[in-house]
């Protein structure tokens, strides 16, 4: 397996300023592939992280992405946002993940987030749903490439820690990642997670991880692959093919917790049916119980819970998931869970 390239940030100078400082160490401990656990709105929030960390403790979690207020003239970052930010979560490295546009607001939010505690910080320029705001944020930043090196630059300048950046292949052609991997590097990013689709496929179609080890075999910096790891199987595949250094797991492990421990070979690869079931009642409850201390009133506790049903696909479930999220009231969600099996 590749192992991580060293950073150039002690030789890579930029305008106006001096070089850039020696990075802190990586969000992950070397020896192993880290295993991460994607930042995905309205899911990955402070609970499920939690339970996340307390279950299969991840190498790595992210927020969900952090809104930068382009319009505020001094708070980019809103006072929850704030709260919620730390160096780590439970003992595991926590990045911080900011979506905005306007280098000013991008660099004042990053440079909030620091302050708050953040030790790393990750640019979302994945998002697919950034595209329809009113300035082009995330996913839909990359049609406007030109605007790019000042970004990237002043937030490395600015960002004291760790400083990676998440994003599709491209905005419409997924070969422009090719085109962004020289700024990355002379920049001083420290990371890239990819997802091989483009922001127009949004989740349609299947991520090429055929690019994925184009990108590994022509950058030095560390590659997080991202992108339709649903099983053990895909995710072993994955790392053997494309070469990256690690996997970033989002619906899969929404789906199934233990995919993180499956990965590790220390949780049955192919589980039989009543086991999945058994993970299933046990995973649901104890997110209603970590949703009730979180979120205010019964309807509220179960959209949520609901919204993680939404990732499941396991066919041997699809009527008992289907009659879950029929569920009005706590009691019916409880009474048909029980029933799974």
């Amino acid at each position: 397996m590749r192992k991580p390239a060293p950073n150039a940030h002690n030789t890579v100078p930029t305008t106006g300023t001096s070089c850039i400082p020696s990075p802190p160490p990586l969000p992950w401990q070397p020896g192993h592939p880290p295993l991460m656990l994607a930042p995905m709105q309205g899911l990955t929030n402070q609970a499920m992280r939690r339970l996340f960390i307390d279950w299969v403790r991840p190498d790595t979690v992210f927020t969900e992405f952090m809104r930068v207020n382009a319009a505020a003239p001094v708070r980019r970052l809103s006072a929850t946002d704030l709260r919620e930010i730390a160096p780590q979560e439970g003992g595991v490295p926590l990045v911080v993940q900011l979506i905005g546009h306007g280098c000013e607001a991008l660099v004042s939010a990053a440079r909030s987030a620091q302050a708050a505690g953040a030790a790393h910080i990750n640019l979302n320029l994945g998002c697919p749903y950034g595209r329809m705001t009113s300035g082009l944020t995330g996913g839909g930043m990359l049609q406007r490439p030109e605007l790019l090196e000042e970004i990237i630059f002043a937030l490395r300048n600015a960002i004291t820690g760790g400083f990676s950046v998440k994003l599709r292949a491209g905005y419409d052609d997924p070969n422009q990642i090719f085109e962004l991997l020289p700024l990355f590097e002379a920049a001083g990013v420290d990371f890239l997670v990819l997802h091989p689709r483009t922001v127009i496929q949004e989740y349609q179609g299947v991520a090429d991880h055929g690019i994925t080890a184009r990108v590994v075999r022509q950058t030095r910096l560390p590659v997080i692959a991202n992108g339709d790891i649903r099983t053990a199987a895909d995710g072993a595949r994955l790392l053997e093919e494309s070469g990256a250094v690690g996997l970033m797991l989002g619906r899969g492990a929404i789906a199934d917790p233990l995919l993180f421990q499956r990965l590790r070979g220390s949780a049955p690869a192919e589980p039989a049916k009543a086991e999945r079931a058994a993970m299933l009642q046990r995973y649901l409850k104890e997110l209603l119980a970590r949703y009730g201390e979180l979120f205010c009133g019964e309807t509220q506790v179960l959209n949520k819970v609901k919204g993680v049903l939404a990732t499941f696909d396991d066919a041997d479930f699809e009527k008992a998931v289907r009659q879950l999220r029929k569920a009005k009231t706590m009691a019916a969600f409880s009474a048909r869970l029980a029933e799974l099996e």
